[in-house]
C-alpha cells in the first residue's frame, strides 16, 4: 500500500470515529430530560431533540460507512459532504447572529463537566479537521486516478481480421 493510501485511510478511520463518538453523544443527549432539547433550533426550526435524533443517525451511519465501506472515494467524499453541511449550518448561525456556543454534543458536556465555549472550540477544530481532511482525500485520489496511464484499446490489425 502507497503511503498516500495509508494515510487517507487513517484519516477517515479517525474521521469516522469522531463522527461515531459525535453521533453517539447526540443519540444520548436527545433521550434527556433537559430543557433545552424542547426548544427549536434557530436555523432548522424544529426542537433540538429531533434535531439530535436526525444529526446523531446521519453521524452514526457515516461512520459505520467508513468503517466498513469499500471505496475510499465514497467514504471520503460522504464525510466531506457532512462536513460541508455542518459548515453552513455554522455560517448560518452566525449570519443571523446566534453567537451561544453551539449545541453540538447536547447535554454530555456539563455531564463530563466541559464549558460550553470549550465545547465549541474543540468541536470547530473537529470540524476544520473533516473539512480539510476530506477535501485532501478527495485531491489526492483524484490526482492518483489522474495519474495512471489509460489503457487504450487499439482496433484489430488487418492482418488479425484476414486470420
Amino acid at each position: 500500500m502507497r503511503p498516500v493510501q495509508r494515510l487517507l485511510r487513517i484519516f477517515v478511520f479517525s474521521a469516522g470515529f469522531i463522527l461515531f463518538c459525535s453521533g453517539l453523544a447526540k443519540l444520548i443527549s436527545a433521550t434527556g430530560s433537559d430543557g433545552f432539547l424542547e426548544t427549536k433550533d434557530p436555523i432548522i426550526g424544529m426542537q433540538f431533540r429531533y434535531l439530535f435524533l436526525a444529526a446523531g443517525i446521519v453521524e452514526f451511519l457515516t461512520a459505520l460507512l467508513s468503517f466498513f465501506g469499500k471505496c475510499l472515494d465514497v467514504k471520503a467524499m460522504c464525510i466531506g459532504c457532512l462536513a460541508t453541511s455542518f459548515l453552513i449550518y455554522r455560517i448560518s448561525l452566525i449570519l443571523i447572529g446566534y453567537h451561544k456556543p453551539c449545541h453540538c454534543l447536547g447535554n454530555l458536556t456539563t455531564a463530563i463537566h466541559v464549558a460550553p465555549n470549550l465545547a465549541d472550540l474543540i468541536m470547530k477544530c473537529i470540524l476544520v479537521y473533516l473539512l480539510f481532511g476530506s477535501y485532501i482525500s478527495l485531491y489526492c485520489l483524484w490526482r492518483q486516478r489522474n495519474a495512471m496511464p489509460s489503457v487504450s484499446v487499439a482496433a484489430p490489425s488487418q492482418n488479425a481480421i484476414a486470420k
